[in-house]
């Protein structure tokens, strides 16, 4: 299931990030790196999921 979480975290973060925790801090935050850049946002997302 990681592996779908990856995927999804580098075509879309936000929704990565959803996954792994749901709307929470972290899933704002993504958000938010997302709108300023996506690389920092998929850096995020995936830094997210990893760590678990």
């Amino acid at each position: 299931m990681d592996v779908v979480r990856i995927l999804l975290a580098i075509l879309l973060p936000p929704v990565g990030v959803f996954l792994q925790v749901g709307i929470g801090l972290h899933f704002w935050l993504n958000i938010l790196l997302t709108l300023f850049g996506y690389i920092p946002g998929i850096i995020h997302a995936i830094w997210v999921i990893i760590r678990k």
